[in-house]
C-alpha cells in the first residue's frame, strides 16, 4: 500500500542514470504528490518530468546557491510544504549539493528520507568483476594538486575496493596520475550506464591508460580499482622500519608510556619477526 506523502518532509528523488526505466515507480508517485521539487537543473529535469506526465511546480537547487536556497526551502518545509530533492542523475546526496540540504533539514528538525534508485557507484562495481564485500567512494578526484596529493596517497594503501566518476576530458590525465601507485592493479572502466553505449573495459590501470590514448574517451566514466592486498600492505609497512635502528624503534614507543616488555612486542609486530628475535638482539647490542 503506497504511503501518504508528508507535509513538512525533505524526499530524497533518485533519477535515471542513463535509461529513464531507472524510475522506480514510487520515485515518479513521489514527484507527482509533493508539493514542490527542487531540482539540480530545472532545464535538464523539465525533460524528465515531461515525459512521466508530472507537472509538480520545479525550483533550483545547485552548487552554487546549495546555503542560500537551502535555508529557503527548509524554512518552507517548516511551513508544511513537502519537497522532493532530484540531481541530473541518480540518488541526491551522493557527490552533489544534496547532503547540505540533508544536514539543514536535520538541525531544522525536519525529516528526511531517501527512496531506493539509481546510483552510479553501486550500478558499475556490481557489473565489474571485481571483490564487492568492501569498497570506499571516493567520487572525483579534487583538482586542487595538494589534496589531490593527499588523497591519492591515502588511496595508494587502501585495502578494499575503489570507486572513482570521471568526466571524458579528463579520463587520460586521471589514469596518469593513478598509473604511478596503481600501474599493475586490476581496474575496470564502464562508460554510459545504463545507457545504449554502455561499455565496460578491463585490465592493469596502465593497461587502460593505453587503450585510452589510442581510443578518444566518450561519455561519462566510472573507474573502479582493486585495493591493495593485505600482505603487500603490511610487507611495505615493514619494511619501512628498515631505516630506523631497533633502539630508536624502542625508543618510540617507551617514551609514549610502554614497558620494555610492551615495547619489544610492538616493535616485533612492526618488523613481522618473533618477539625472541627482538629481545636477542637487543640483549647482543647491550653486551657490545
Amino acid at each position: 500500500m503506497a504511503e501518504e506523502i508528508k507535509r513538512g518532509k525533505l524526499y530524497l528523488c533518485p533519477t535515471p542514470i542513463g535509461n529513464l526505466e531507472d524510475m522506480t515507480f514510487r520515485v515518479i508517485r513521489t514527484l507527482k504528490e509533493c508539493d514542490e521539487i527542487a531540482a539540480e537543473d530545472t532545464r535538464n529535469s523539465i525533460k524528465l518530468l515531461n515525459h512521466f506526465e508530472i507537472d509538480t511546480p520545479m525550483t533550483s537547487y545547485h552548487e552554487f546557491n546549495k546555503y542560500d536556497k537551502g535555508r529557503v526551502l527548509v524554512d518552507e518545509m517548516l511551513k508544511g510544504k513537502s519537497i522532493a530533492l532530484i540531481t541530473d542523475a541518480g540518488t541526491p546526496g551522493i557527490s552533489d549539493p544534496g547532503e547540505v540540504l540533508v544536514q539543514l533539514c536535520y538541525e531544522a528538525g525536519i525529516e528526511v528520507t531517501s527512496l531506493p534508485g539509481a546510483c552510479a557507484a553501486t550500478t558499475a562495481l556490481t557489473m565489474s568483476g571485481l571483490a564487492t564485500r568492501r569498497f570506499c567512494f571516493e567520487a572525483f578526484l579534487p583538482q586542487d594538486k595538494k589534496e589531490q596529493k593527499e588523497i591519492l596517497e591515502d588511496l595508494r594503501r587502501e585495502t578494499r575496493t575503489i570507486v572513482l566518476y570521471e568526466a571524458p576530458h579528463r579520463l587520460v590525465r586521471t589514469l596518469e596520475l593513478l598509473s604511478k601507485d596503481f600501474g599493475d592493479r586490476r581496474a575496470v572502466t564502464i562508460k554510459e550506464l545504463t545507457k545504449k553505449h554502455e561499455k565496460r573495459e578491463s585490465g592493469t590501470v596502465s593497461e587502460l591508460l593505453e587503450f585510452y590514448k589510442k581510443n578518444e574517451p566518450k561519455g561519462e566514466f566510472v573507474i573502479i580499482i582493486e585495493g591493495k592486498k593485505h600482505s603487500e600492505l603490511l610487507e611495505e609497512e615493514q619494511q619501512q622500519w628498515e631505516s630506523v635502528s631497533l633502539e630508536e624503534h624502542m625508543k618510540l614507543y617507551m617514551d609514549k608510556g610502554m614497558s620494555k616488555k610492551e615495547a619489544m612486542k610492538q616493535v616485533a609486530v612492526d618488523r613481522g619477526v618473533p618477539k625472541r628475535e627482538i629481545y636477542a638482539k637487543l640483549l647482543e647490542s647491550e653486551e657490545n
